[in-house]
């Protein structure tokens, strides 16, 4: 989200921030694996915002730059390059299936849980890459203005996320 010149107040940031919400808890729920873990990520994620909020450029990208500050405050808190960081679901959430069979039911339940155990097998620069891209829709530029990378290593890192994620999928497969 992109915001016109203006001056930058405790207004404008709740006017800015607070569609984010649920959208920076769900990236959070996926960093901490816990989700009061995940409230507190996004609780100090949003006071450090405030704080900073007359650093902010104007014109530069509000999502990413709230994106980064959640992530950096994940890695600050916990080491987190070295954190294992599962693709979960709410445990009470509802698969959609084509049809109600039990049987289409616990078919894509089986292959939620094999997406999900490989996406766990991925490296966090990784999974995190593919939590950017393909779950929050995060363009290239959004995802290297949140990372802090250039363009082409959010190309490259997404190109061999993908093609690790076919791997560990391809080698699960083999063994059922």
């Amino acid at each position: 989200m992109e915001m016109p010149e203006e001056r930058l107040t405790a207004a404008t940031f709740e006017e800015l921030a607070m569609p984010l919400f649920d959208q920076l808890y769900n990236f959070a729920h996926w960093l901490a694996r816990d989700p009061a873990e995940a409230e507190d990520l996004v609780q100090e994620t949003y006071a450090k915002a405030l704080r900073g909020f007359s650093s902010f450029q104007p014109g530069t990208n509000f999502r990413a730059w709230m994106y980064r500050i959640l992530r950096n405050t994940f890695l600050t808190s916990r080491s987190g390059l070295k954190e294992t960081v599962p693709l979960d679901l709410a445990d009470d959430a509802e698969v959609p299936a084509r049809s109600d069979t039990p049987e289409t039911i616990l078919l894509e339940r089986s292959q939620q849980q094999l997406l999900q155990t490989a996406m766990e097998e991925l490296p966090l620069p990784f999974r995190e890459i593919l939590l950017l891209c393909e779950v929050e829709e995060m363009s290239y530029q959004e995802i290297a203005d949140t990372l802090s990378v250039p363009i082409g290593t959010v190309m490259s890192r997404l190109s061999r996320a993908r093609t690790g994620l076919r791997e560990v999928l391809r080698r699960k497969l083999k063994r059922t």
